[in-house]
């Protein structure tokens, strides 16, 4: 008789078949293996997450719209809000306008670049291969077609951003928030990830990205306030 356990394994005749400790040890040798799949994916998305929660410095004029674009939109959203009366919506537009331009200021002085981020990835990756921890491969080496993607993005990027300013003015103006239940999950899950970054940048001692962010969770309450204090 033949037991199997992957591969073709024969015992003696003469033996007792082995059945039992076998397959045991062939399903722990599975678990084990899958345990140690689920762990370095487990790790290696904990690392991407406290990497976005750390954020990157901005590495050039063209970087920097990104983050002070949503602050030049709040607070224009805020004086539109406050020439309307709509007082506790425009202190609430500039509560978040406070926390997005203290972020900014702390990712030029406080946030890695993007080189130290990815460094310390790979160098974290290192450190778990070495514990026998199995963990995803970098990414395969980038196409010609997403270099130039690349190249075009930090030219597309801004004039993006500057038609995203546009376009949140007068959706901010026009259609101000009201108080449902998707607005309600949406400036939740706004608050758990603003209070996630606040421990972390505790954690790492950047005291304006903490500030910040810590603002960014009172501006998300401030914003459910004045959508259910001042109706439309």
């Amino acid at each position: 008789m033949h037991w199997w356990c992957g591969c073709e394994q024969p015992q003696h005749p003469a033996e007792p078949p082995q059945s039992g400790s076998l397959a045991h040890s062939c399903r722990l040798s599975d678990n084990d293996g899958m345990a140690r799949d689920h762990r370095g994916g487990r790790l290696l998305n904990r690392l991407t997450l406290m990497a976005v929660l750390d954020g990157l410095r901005p590495s050039g004029a063209l970087e920097w719209v990104s983050p002070v674009a949503p602050v030049v939109t709040q607070v224009a959203v805020g004086a539109g809000h406050w020439a309307a009366g709509r007082r506790q919506r425009a202190l609430a537009a500039w509560a978040s306008a406070a926390s997005l331009g203290l972020v900014a200021w702390g990712l030029g002085t406080e946030a890695p670049t993007r080189a130290e981020t990815q460094k310390n990835i790979e160098q974290q990756k290192d450190l778990w291969r070495e514990r026998g921890i199995e963990v995803p491969a970098t990414a395969p080496a980038r196409t010609p077609a997403s270099r130039q993607r690349s190249r075009l993005t930090p030219l597309i990027g801004p004039a993006i951003q500057v038609v995203g300013v546009v376009n949140g003015v007068r959706s901010g103006l026009r259609h101000p928030q009201r108080l449902t239940v998707l607005a309600i999950a949406s400036e939740a899950w706004s608050a758990v990830f603003w209070v996630l970054r606040t421990a972390r940048a505790v954690q790492r001692r950047k005291p304006r990205i903490a500030a910040g962010s810590a603002l960014g969770v009172a501006a998300a309450v401030a914003r459910l306030r004045a959508a259910s204090a001042e109706p439309l």
